[in-house]
């Protein structure tokens, strides 16, 4: 069954790019397969901006959405995207049902990024140009990018290696891509196709001059972007020297089908050079030394046998990078991210229906953490006292306090999950419940998880976007995703509410279990994050159990609480 697929362009949809001849050609490509697929992007043409109104108004589902006109943006520019068109990317991405949102080119304030960051479908993103690398500027900002990502794409190593200094991850190479039923060899004249570029004005002057050698041959001269210098020609052979602007794709097409010879300009377009190989164009060399690049041109004027071998290769070398190829690479990468999201049970039926409900708080300490003074006999009395039907006792890197409260609670109605909260190696902390013994300090990410299921025991990943504090990285996260049992989505002491919010986001995206808790260091802190759930025994009931929980968010002061465990333990040193 196909995707419902939404490609996100930071550039105007109604002027040539690079990036949008990429975009639009995979889009099709990937419509061939059976996917649908919906491109979001800026225009300046005033039919396009109607057409996009209205199809947000009635919401339509037609091939590309103007959702706003188009901003100059650059690597160097701080303007933001106008407030109504962020409303209208958002109400695209909602109406749109996404199962993929495909950002291209999100190190720019653009609305490529803006959709990553909004949307809770899965997401993809493409790097095009080390150049485009440069938003956010902010650390923080860069790894909620990260976080919300789940493919990384790049044209190049070149650019691959650039973005991942900024959004640090593993790259998927993909080719920039090319019609190669539009560009495809036909008839070929006697003619030589140079990449016009200012850079490139010298080999461009040593080409016309050689045309003066080759009497039966004409020039043509392409200009790609708009306002190009025009060069200065030989009179001799103006006759046989035309300037062209080739800014679409049908312009290309046609004078590249015919040409036998295509100069690149140094440092042009790739693009163009990708182009003219699928037309079966032999693609002259020598960089920017203009005496190289002539005696390549008029060794090739000179043989055609040499012409139609190097033209041969070319257009094979172009056939592995057609968008029908990038099509299917993209088409095999949303069948593995969708993987990464858990299946909802089929059966609705709650197992537990009918055992009673209470709340239980997930995360807690007590007198066996460094940082915390509350007894265990206190802490299990005054759970009882507010309520509390179980507490999971997550003492940090040691499970003393955990086992001593399994004990004392053996009399009681209170469920006690005994548990313990683990320092990893520069990674965070991670939670393991239903533990049956300690676990060390220190270990890798990966390596505490593995000790915590060699227990039998949940892994319960713990405050995973409080960036005041140590968490997970992007890309350790993301490869341990299907070894996370519960995401806590809400942690009463949190200084802010975003990262919270962020953890909710990541949970419904992944169809998560949520847990919550308190993190409480002192009694009054106890049960303000919590989770109302059916009554359980055991792990498996717990989890169970879980799919029918509902968050409890019944916060107070976080300056009150923090006060309280700082008077706490400045008593504990006096005494």
């Amino acid at each position: 069954m196909g995707l419902r697929i939404c490609f996100v362009t930071p550039f105007a949809w109604s002027q040539p790019h690079e990036v949008n001849a990429h975009v639009e050609g995979t889009a099709a490509a990937l419509r061939r397969l059976g996917h649908e697929v919906t491109v979001l992007a800026p225009s300046s043409r005033a039919r396009d901006l109607l057409a996009g109104r209205r199809a947000l108004q009635r919401g339509a589902d037609p091939e590309v959405i103007a959702v706003g006109p188009s901003i100059p943006i650059s690597r160097r520019t701080s303007m933001g995207v106008p407030v109504a068109v962020r409303a209208n990317l958002r109400l695209a991405l909602a109406s749109g049902r996404y199962d993929v949102v495909h950002g291209f080119e999100p190190g720019l304030p653009s609305l490529s990024y803006l959709a990553l960051t909004s949307t809770h479908a899965l997401t993809a993103a493409t790097f095009f140009s080390p150049d485009r690398l440069a938003y956010p500027p902010r650390r923080s900002r860069r790894d909620r990018l990260s976080a919300r990502v789940d493919a990384l794409l790049a044209t190049s190593r070149e650019t691959a290696e650039a973005a991942a200094e900024l959004f640090e991850g593993d790259y998927t190479l993909v080719p920039i891509g090319v019609d190669t039923t539009l560009f495809r060899p036909r008839e070929k004249r006697l003619t030589i196709a140079v990449e016009l570029e200012l850079a490139g004005r010298s080999v461009t002057r040593a080409v016309a001059r050689l045309l003066r050698e080759l009497p039966d041959w004409e020039l043509k001269l392409l200009h790609t972007k708009p306002l190009g210098f025009r060069p200065a020609i030989p009179r001799s052979v103006r006759k046989r020297s035309h300037v062209r602007l080739v800014r679409r794709p049908e312009q290309r097409a046609s004078i590249l089908g015919e040409a036998a010879i295509f100069v690149p300009a140094p440092d042009g377009e790739a693009r163009l050079a990708l182009e003219a190989a699928a037309s079966g164009v032999a693609i002259a060399h020598g960089d920017d030394d203009p005496e190289r690049v002539t005696e390549d041109v008029a060794r090739l004027a000179a043989d055609a046998d040499l012409r139609n071998r190097i033209a041969a290769a070319g257009r094979a070398q172009a056939e592995r990078q057609s968008f029908d190829l990038v099509a299917k690479e993209l088409d095999t990468l949303y069948s593995r991210l969708s993987r990464k999201r858990r299946v909802r049970a089929i059966d609705s039926a709650d197992p537990l229906a009918g055992r009673d409900w209470i709340v239980v708080d997930l995360h807690m300490h007590t007198d066996w953490s460094h940082d915390c003074s509350i007894a265990v006999a206190d802490l299990l009395e005054h759970a009882e006292e507010i309520g509390l039907g179980g507490i999971a006792v997550t003492d940090h890197n040691v499970f003393r306090g955990a086992l001593e409260a399994v004990e004392l609670a053996r009399t009681r109605e209170l469920i006690v999950i005994p548990g313990e909260e683990v320092k990893t190696d520069g990674q965070g902390e991670v939670i393991g419940l239903f533990l049956e013994e300690e676990i060390p300090r220190g270990m890798s990410f990966g390596d505490t998880i593995e000790a915590i299921r060699e227990q039998g025991g949940l892994v319960y990943l713990p405050h995973p976007f409080d960036r005041l504090h140590a968490i997970p990285d992007p890309a350790t996260l993301h490869r341990h995703l299907a070894e996370i049992d519960v995401f806590e989505v809400f942690n009463a002491r949190l200084l802010r509410d975003s990262f919270n919010d962020e953890a909710l986001r990541f949970a419904r995206k992944y169809r998560l279990l949520q847990g919550a808790g308190s993190d409480a260091h002192v009694l009054q802190g106890v049960g303000t994050g919590a989770l109302r759930m059916r009554r359980f025994d055991g792990a498996e009931e717990f989890l169970l159990s879980l799919r029918s929980a509902e968050v409890l968010r019944r916060p107070k002061s976080l300056a009150y609480l923090q006060s309280l465990k700082w008077v706490a333990q400045v008593k504990e040193k006096v005494l």
